[in-house]
């Protein structure tokens, strides 16, 4: 059948998960697919899967990678709750997925791979291609491995291995023939990537143009489809970015937006570590990093470069907040600014690291001895990680105080386009770096309007003072062990923390909504696509989403009590649900799951229509 009699249908939206062994290749194939869509202008959202052993033995469910993308033609806010296209490179990669397909979904599998040995590492006892098991889907079975050796046969300086390690390619070309994407994008990729190996340039892009050629030749596939460009983006110059870039970028842009040198010192960890390398790369902003030898003495340095007068950044997850808690103790008493960035996953202890889970709000506000409150920031989708990041900035500068910014490995990992902003246009943020007045006297704890104390550089003359986390007179700074002052020094540290300013909570309601879905950080997308769906079908109903959880918005207490029915949804056991229910006193019902996976819209929709 020839390409000019298949019938190309136009779609709104398509959800594709690429799936394979770790070392197939499928975050990369699927990072390119999501540049050749970016491109075309659609809207898109992308959930990489991560195996969490280093390498699980091959052909195993252990070992399985998948990435999945979600375009459109209009706005979009999840990546997807199931697939519309499962692509499959071997029997462990379906068996890891087929659950999470609905009926008439297409299962696109690499057949070469569904050997006996392999069967039997997925668990199979009869090959699914051909027991009829998975008659309720559209199965495209595809020689892959087998095509892939002949487009790269004759290539002499192409070895078997680079050959073989080409079927991602292959699998790229297929789905952009069959979504109608350009491969000129992935094939510029290619020439840059593999620039110093020619065998390996030639093998990949021969694999990329065979998948084209095979959806065009092939009988197998009868249609194509393609989806327009979004048209309900706001206009301007987009990237695509994830929540580890974005969140990079706002802390550069903080560090612009001060005038104050950025510094990041991090220890190596499941899925924060990405923020120390995406950093590194920034040099040339000025930006300084330290990989520590552990998580506590990469708490320490960045408290050590807020008191030298930059703006100190650590980063790390749930188990490093548990090393770190020590020092950011020790950064409430000093009152410096200093940023504690908790990309968040599945726990206790080591847990799921490569799963996400909003696992740490009450670490964040209670998980450090004594009277020991802080600011929360929590960042919404991987874009917004940018305005999260830049907040945290200008409440640590301004109010003196370390805060924790809450994202989660799904922010992380997970990919959108972002509109470029203006960095002139941001608002400055003045670190009102403290002066010697010349009196010769200087006292460190005196406050000002916010009740932030000076931010003295150490070395300057006239600004002498004691440091440390014993307790500290007001306004001397001499240590002290009076209760009164002990006293006074933790009535002025939970004040200066209340009274911080933060945006409203924003309600979308409808005039006469009786129920109130409330959440919090990655739950947006998928809280946001369950209303709209309610409301296409007829029904009425409010959200609205935190962005600060200490202190909470001062509107919060009226918005909560405005509804007779309120429901938190939560990546937890109910912990943001205990927080407001111990504030404010008020009966609040909660939807928590700990399956380290994102809240899936069709769920939360679910959720709602049986409260309505």
């Amino acid at each position: 059948m020839s390409s000019a009699a298949k019938p190309i249908e136009e779609l709104e939206r398509v959800i594709v998960r690429f799936a394979g062994d770790s070392g197939d290749g499928m975050q990369l194939v699927g990072g390119r697919f999501t540049d050749v869509t970016a491109v075309l202008g659609n809207d898109l959202a992308t959930l990489p899967n991560f195996p969490a052993e280093i390498r699980a033995p091959a052909g195993t469910l252990a070992g399985v990678s998948s990435f999945q993308i979600h375009f459109a033609s209009r706005e979009i806010l999840t990546p997807g709750d199931a697939p519309n296209v499962l692509v499959a490179m071997n029997p462990a990669a379906l068996k890891a997925n087929v659950s999470a397909l609905e009926r008439g979904a297409t299962i696109i599998a690499n057949e070469d791979a569904f050997t006996t040995r392999n069967l039997a590492k997925a668990g199979y006892e009869t090959n699914p291609l051909e027991d009829g098991s998975l008659e309720a889907h559209v199965v495209r079975r595809i020689p892959m491995t087998t095509l892939t050796a002949r487009a790269v046969e004759g290539m002499a300086e192409v070895s078997t291995r680079d050959g073989m390690r080409a079927k991602n390619m292959f699998a790229l070309g297929l789905l952009c023939w069959l979504y109608d994407r350009p491969t000129a994008v992935a094939e510029s990729w290619l020439d840059k990537k593999f620039a110093a190996n020619k065998p390996a340039l030639e093998a990949n892009l021969a694999a990329l143009r065979a998948g084209w050629a095979f959806g065009e030749t092939t009988e197998l596939i009868d249609h194509r489809y393609t989806v327009a460009t979004a048209h309900d983006v706001a206009p301007g110059i987009y990237r695509t970015v994830n929540g580890t870039t974005a969140t990079a970028l706002g802390l550069v842009a903080a560090s612009e937006r001060s005038g104050l040198s950025l510094v990041l010192a991090s220890y190596p960890i499941t899925p924060a570590s990405e923020l120390l390398h995406e950093l590194a790369r920034h040099r040339s902003a000025g930006v300084r990093t330290i990989q520590a030898e552990d998580e506590i003495a990469a708490a320490g340095m960045a408290l050590g470069a807020a008191f030298g007068g930059a703006l100190g950044v650590t980063a790390t997850s749930g188990p490093g907040m548990d090393l770190k808690a020590e020092t950011i103790g020790l950064a409430v008493m000093l009152e410096l600014p200093m940023i504690v960035i908790d990309v968040q996953r599945a726990g206790p202890s080591t847990g799921m690291p490569t799963k996400t889970e909003q696992s740490d709000l009450l670490m964040a506000m209670y998980g450090r001895h004594g009277e020991s409150p802080l600011p929360i920031v929590c960042a919404t989708t991987p874009s917004q990680c940018f305005d999260a990041a830049l907040e945290a900035a200008r409440i640590a500068i301004r109010y003196r105080t370390p805060v924790i910014l809450l994202t989660d490995l799904f922010l992380a990992n997970s990919s959108e386009p972002w509109l470029i902003p203006d960095v002139t246009k941001l608002p400055a943020i003045d670190p009102q770096l403290a002066r010697a007045n010349g009196s010769g006297t200087f006292a460190p704890y005196a406050r000002n309007a916010d009740q932030a104390r000076p931010w003295a550089i150490p070395g300057i003359p006239g600004l002498e003072h004691r440091i440390g986390g014993i307790e500290k007179s007001q306004p001397s700074g001499g240590i002290s062990y009076d209760p009164e002052n002990h006293q006074l020094m933790t009535n002025q540290r939970k004040a200066k923390v209340a009274g911080i300013e933060v945006a409203a909570l924003e309600v979308d309601a409808d005039p006469d909504a009786e129920l109130l879905v409330i959440g919090w950080g990655s739950s947006y997308g998928t809280l946001r696509t369950a209303v709209r769906r309610i409301r296409e079908g007829g029904g009425a109903i409010a959200h609205a989403q935190f962005r600060n959880l200490n202190p909470l918005p001062a509107n919060t207490g009226e918005i909560l009590r405005a509804y007779p029915r309120v429901l938190v949804a939560e990546m937890n056991d109910g912990q943001l649900v205990k927080l407001l229910r111990s504030e404010f006193l008020l009966d609040l019902e909660s939807y928590a799951v700990t399956q380290g996976r994102p809240l899936l819209a069709a769920e939360m929709e679910r959720e709602m229509l049986s409260r309505l």
